[in-house]
């Protein structure tokens, strides 16, 4: 981000990054050369990281080019630039626009340096947007947490097409940054709640889920639920009756009992519905969009923050991480999509859409984490 004006310190900055050097090196070519600066493209002040080079280069902007000839034979433009730009960047000074122009290796390649400008200023905005879309996933005291996450996620879209259109493309160009595990931790007690509760409607209500195919094992927090989920759908597809017996015998075969799980526990785990399953098998996708969201939003800032990748490296690699956002996302539509209109909600004890109190749990489930 670009530094505060006042706070700015030309003469004892920290181990600079390349882009310091590349913005040194086109201001000096534009200080010796004015013309150039119809040579370098779209370049805006606010591209710039460091502010007292970006004052500096707006205020180029702002004052007329002179002739050459006028150029060559004083200083009169150059202390007309310093003084439209030390209002908004006091630190700057006569002898560091000199050092600007002695530190330029060629003022013809300046429009190569306004596009290494340019990358490293998308590089900090791609960052800046996986960050919001970070904070918007795990943003607890949203009154639509899955909508405003699309629609941040969407602006990252947005940003990257015109990315795209911005920097040529090549083959080849994936980031190799390796990406940390995602830190949001899913199984809290709420959502592990959310998940048996499921599960024993599930068992109450079969035949819904046939119309639930958009929710899957990988949505779960906990494997023991993802795997029970998977005997259910499988009892269904199969034609064959489902209670808590025959989940039972068909965890045995998928190897739940052999891993500690008690025949007891499972048949307590299935024997507490409460509400529908599609309203909670909406909580539990609801629950995998936001990580998703949190998890593609960690991809895309080790990417950004890893200086080695190139602008098309950082298109790439991110769409493809919001390409996985995108498959959730879909399975979510179609849930919705399903969901019949409040008032034709049945308000029925056991199959209220609605679900129960938020604060309802299984309480004799609770062991199974």
């Amino acid at each position: 981000m670009p530094t505060d004006p006042y706070e700015d310190d030309l003469t004892d900055l920290p181990p600079a990054r390349p882009v310091h050097y590349a913005e040194q090196a086109l201001l000096g070519a534009l200080l010796l050369d004015p013309h150039r600066l119809d040579d370098i493209g779209d370049l805006d002040a606010g591209q710039f990281d460091n502010h007292a080079h970006g004052a500096l280069f707006q205020a180029m902007r702002t004052v007329p080019s002179p002739a050459p000839e006028i150029h060559r034979s004083g200083p009169g433009w150059l202390n007309t630039v310093l003084d439209a730009a030390r209002p908004h960047a006091p630190g700057l000074t006569a002898s560091y626009l000199h050092a600007l122009i002695q530190v330029c290796p060629w003022p013809r390649h300046a429009p190569t340096y306004a596009r290494m400008i340019r990358a490293d200023h998308a590089r900090r905005t791609l960052l800046i947007h996986a960050e919001r879309l970070a904070q918007t996933a795990t943003d607890t005291t949203l009154p639509n947490p899955v909508a405003t996450t699309v629609g941040q996620a969407d602006t990252l879209v947005q940003f990257l097409d015109t990315l795209a259109g911005q920097f040529a493309s090549h083959p080849g160009s994936l980031p190799h940054t390796s990406v940390p595990g995602t830190a949001l931790v899913r199984s809290s007690e709420e959502a592990l709640d959310e998940e048996r509760l499921l599960l024993a409607a599930a068992t109450a209500h079969p035949a819904e889920l046939k119309n639930m195919r958009w929710l899957q094992p990988d949505d779960f927090t906990l494997p023991l639920h993802a795997t029970v989920w998977q005997c259910l759908t499988a009892l269904v597809h199969n034609g064959e009756p489902v209670d808590q017996v025959t989940v039972l015998w068909e965890a045995q075969h998928r190897g739940l009992l052999a891993d500690g799980l008690a025949p007891g526990e499972l048949i307590t785990l299935l024997s507490a519905p409460v509400g529908s399953p599609e309203y909670w098998g909406e909580r539990v996708l609801q629950r995998a969009l936001l990580a998703s969201a949190f998890d593609v939003a960690t991809r895309i800032t080790a990417y950004a923050q890893d200086p080695a990748n190139t602008p098309h490296q950082l298109i790439t690699g991110s769409r493809r991480a919001l390409a996985d956002l995108t498959a959730v996302r879909t399975r979510w539509q179609r849930s919705t999509a399903l969901t019949p209109p409040p008032s034709r909600v049945s308000r029925g004890p056991a199959v209220s859409r609605a679900g129960p109190p938020p604060r309802a749990v299984a309480p004799s489930a609770r062991a199974l984490r």
